[in-house]
């Protein structure tokens, strides 16, 4: 049995940084020799001698051997897992091999319309089909829940020829559908079901979370370990269970996607965050829900101000069955302020959240947090509750199914992608098949995609994200005053 008190990268950097030899390798800065004094006043100089290629004693993260295969194997247990990679270039690798693995050219994939940008990327990667389905819209709180199981069926139906179903679990708010349901539908027709469980990397470790992809049933779950847990940023995993997945082709597809200079922080950090979560796990997420409910109960307290609860009763036509309670995603819409004016008066106050949008703004609760994040998170709220009305009038533009989430998908994201494209003045492009991704950032939920049909309510929507201090990402002019589009 692995003991999961082991470090095996841990160890295996400890041995190499002190091995003294000449440094004839990269990195250039040679165990940090030649690091900038800019730099090391910064952040010192040990953490650049581990800053470390993969060395004999290392390991290959292509072809693990030793260290990297002790410690992806220990992942794959404290995650329930069969078998767990680890990705360096964070989730958005892991999710455009997951799409390259299961999906050739012109083969359909079913997807939920709000899927990340990477999502987008794997499938010009890939050549496949995008098949969406819309997620339940919420129109109170203006904003997108989850698929449905029914909605799945009947996209199967339609498309029986489909090589993989994809979602979104949890979505940015941590609303979370019924992935159970979802994934027994998809391997009725014998096809993998795909995660994006960014969001979702500490659902294991508390019976108080929701239900973590793996248990539900997923085939393939990408995590972001280092959004939720003690991992250094863009480190993340990928975790497969059961046979619908093609070890092989996963292999091949990881190195399409993956450096081949993997940093051995990263990789290193990854092997502490398991280890931390896999003997203290329980305990560090006991005390991550303690902080999260004081803030849900004193906030919910607070006038002109509500916070996204779980339902009393399942919402299962709605996509919305179970709720992360460490995401606190609090509705502003009172206070005659949008969700960007209210994030930037916070920053202000010295209180900094994950995300805004037009009525909401999202807090992340995460085993970094301490009492006096929460104490000062809700006193900002107090005092922003308490500043004049003084902020332009403005007519809210719904992020609707019929305006915003749109599927009108002309040709497919990869044949939009390299046909030949030109720039037009926004106001010239409606009804124009998109050439480039366009998306407010975070939460990177694409308002056009290449081979999309461009909207007048798309349109409308993104102007009026930019100009209620959104940012729009992905497209060439970030300034909105032109569009690039295929050329007819």
């Amino acid at each position: 049995m692995l003991n999961q008190n082991q470090t095996p990268l841990i160890d295996a950097l400890k041995v190499s940084i002190s091995r003294p030899h000449a440094p004839f390798y990269t990195p250039g800065h040679k165990r940090g020799a030649g690091i900038s004094p800019i730099l090391t006043d910064l952040l010192g100089k040990e953490v650049f001698r581990a800053d470390l290629t993969e060395l004999a004693e290392l390991d290959h993260l292509f072809t693990p051997e030793s260290a990297i295969l002790a410690a992806q194997e220990l992942a794959a247990v404290a995650f329930g897992a069969e078998k767990t990679w680890f990705l360096v270039n964070g989730s958005t690798c892991g999710i455009e091999a997951a799409i390259l693995a299961t999906c050739g050219m012109n083969d359909k994939i079913i997807l939920p319309r709000n899927v990340h940008s990477s999502v987008i990327s794997g499938l010009i990667l890939s050549g496949a089909i995008p098949t969406f389905i819309n997620p339940e819209y919420d129109q109170d709180l203006d904003f997108a829940h989850s698929i449905t199981p029914e909605a799945v069926k009947t996209a199967l139906a339609k498309y029986p020829d489909a090589k993989a179903v994809l979602t979104v679990y949890p979505t940015y708010y941590g609303v979370c559908g019924d992935l159970s349901a979802i994934a027994q539908i998809t391997h009725q027709h014998h096809i993998p079901l795909i995660v994006d469980e960014a969001h979702g990397a500490h659902f294991s470790f508390h019976p108080h979370l929701p239900t973590s992809a793996l248990t539900a049933g997923a085939d393939l779950t990408i995590q972001s370990i280092h959004k939720t847990l003690g991992a250094m940023t863009q480190a993340s995993m990928l975790h497969i269970q059961g046979n619908r997945i093609d070890i092989d082709r996963l292999n091949k597809s990881l190195q399409l996607v993956q450096s081949t200079s993997p940093s051995f922080i990263l990789l290193a950090s990854l092997d502490a965050a398991r280890q931390q979560m896999a003997i203290n796990g329980e305990w560090l997420m006991s005390q991550t829900l303690q902080l999260a409910e004081a803030a849900r109960s004193q906030i919910s307290q607070i006038p002109g101000l509500s916070v996204l609860e779980i339902p009393p009763t399942p919402l299962f036509k709605e996509g919305f069955v179970d709720l992360d309670q460490t995401r606190l995603t609090i509705n502003i819409s009172e206070l005659g302020l949008t969700g960007f004016e209210a994030e930037e008066i916070l920053n202000e106050m010295g209180v900094t959240s994950e995300f805004s949008s037009l009525q909401n703004i999202t807090f992340i609760i995460s085993l970094g947090n301490i009492w006096t994040d929460i104490d000062a998170l809700v006193q900002g709220l107090k005092n922003l509750t308490r500043i004049p009305q003084l902020t332009s009038q403005y007519k809210l533009c719904k992020y609707t199914n019929d305006a915003m989430i749109s599927l009108n998908m002309c040709i497919s994201p990869r044949e939009a992608f390299f046909a030949n494209s030109e720039i037009l003045p926004l106001e010239k492009t409606e009804e124009r098949i998109c050439a480039e991704i366009i998306c407010p950032y975070p939460p990177g939920i694409p308002v056009l995609m290449p081979g999309e049909i461009i909207t007048k309510s798309a349109l409308e929507y993104l102007l009026q994200i930019q100009s209620l201090g959104g940012f729009i990402t992905g497209c060439m002019d970030t300034s909105l005053r032109s569009v690039k589009v295929i050329k007819t």
